[in-house]
């Protein structure tokens, strides 16, 4: 039994078969590197964090998948893949996010989660309205009805951003 769980944890990720050459490698990230390109972000943001390793990570990135389909132009999404490598986080990227319009990164410490104010577990996804502003942050398994909730949140945080940045350049009778 204790050989068919181990067998199940190590290809995690599909094993040695999966084929990653359309992969290209995951730039590093830090923290202060991920708070740089949150505040500059003009669109809302979700961040996943993730691993390789991580089974519970596996079973929400299909949803994760759809959603940056669906909201692609709209919402930018960010993989932050923490405590791994590249073969296997190339490895997830291939199996499960060929053609997402998804930003992956690499933390191999693991210290991005605790920057934005997360912990160590995975996974996690933070939702950012535009400039940076953390809106809020969902630890473990996400369902779609938790994911497409926030995402409406960011959007609606987007419009009264936008909506208070056009009334502060109207002019003032």
């Amino acid at each position: 039994m204790l050989i068919l769980i181990l067998s199940t944890v190590l290809a995690a990720c599909g094993g040695s078969d999966v084929d990653v050459s359309d992969v290209p490698e995951l730039p590093p990230v830090t923290g202060d590197e991920m708070m740089a390109i949150l505040a500059a972000s003009e669109e809302p943001v979700v961040v996943n964090v993730w691993a390789s390793w991580c089974i519970p990570c596996r079973s929400e990135a299909p949803l994760l998948e759809r959603a940056a389909d669906q909201f692609d132009g709209e919402v930018t999404f960010i993989g932050v893949n923490v405590r791994d490598g590249q073969g296997g986080a190339r490895e997830c990227i291939a199996e499960f996010f060929p053609d997402a319009p998804i930003d992956h990164y690499l933390d191999r410490p693991g210290d991005v989660p605790i920057a934005l104010g997360g912990n160590t577990g995975v996974p996690l996804t933070f939702f950012y309205a535009p400039n940076g502003e953390l809106v809020h942050l969902h630890s473990g398994v996400i369902d779609e009805r938790t994911l497409a909730l926030q995402i409406d949140e960011i959007l609606a945080w987007a419009c009264l951003l936008y909506t208070s940045d056009a009334a502060d350049d109207r002019p003032r009778v």
